[in-house]
């Protein structure tokens, strides 16, 4: 069972290479259509109706569609104050506990964006502007973010490994 659990896990780390590669584009395609929409309105004072949600669509994707990576690579901003404090086998126990946590949490927050999704789709939802793109994008983005990093939590609750060291050793 666990080689099948490393299997999905080397497969999850190829993913979210992948990702953060489509992200990295969609990140510089949001600062381009903002830069854009600041020289045009600028310059031109032409409208900037479609720009801003574009903008917020791309960080939206890169946002939730990235952050199992981030997950994955322990990249995120946390507070260590008693991890100095504790023996190895306690915090390996705590980081234990604290990924059960979370994984339930990512999954319940998983369920909701998934009625968000359902619900403007049926309804046809759009947003308020003049462009009024479809809500179902960035939704639909919410929820295969947060089910890829419930994935991710799972399968790190399974397969420990020591990214921090790792990450701090090549400069990340």
């Amino acid at each position: 069972m666990y080689k099948l659990f490393e299997m999905a896990d080397k497969g999850m780390s190829a993913l979210n290479k992948c990702l953060v590669l489509l992200g990295s584009i969609a990140l510089m395609a949001a600062a381009l259509i903002l830069s854009y929409s600041v020289i045009s309105r600028g310059f031109f004072h032409a409208a900037n109706d479609w720009q801003d949600e574009a903008a917020l669509f791309c960080l939206v994707g890169v946002t939730f569609m990235c952050s199992s990576y981030v997950q994955e690579k322990r990249g995120h901003i946390g507070i260590s104050a008693i991890e100095g404090l504790l023996p190895h086998k306690v915090n390996r126990v705590r980081a234990t506990v604290i990924d059960i946590i979370s994984c339930l949490f990512f999954v319940f927050f998983s369920v909701k964006t998934w009625d968000l999704l359902v619900e403007a789709w049926v309804d046809g939802q759009v947003t308020n502007s003049t462009w009024a793109p479809s809500l179902w994008i960035p939704y639909s983005m919410m929820f295969a973010g947060m089910v890829l990093l419930s994935i991710q939590l799972f399968l790190q609750i399974f397969v420990r490994k020591h990214v921090a060291t790792d990450v701090l050793s090549r400069g990340h």
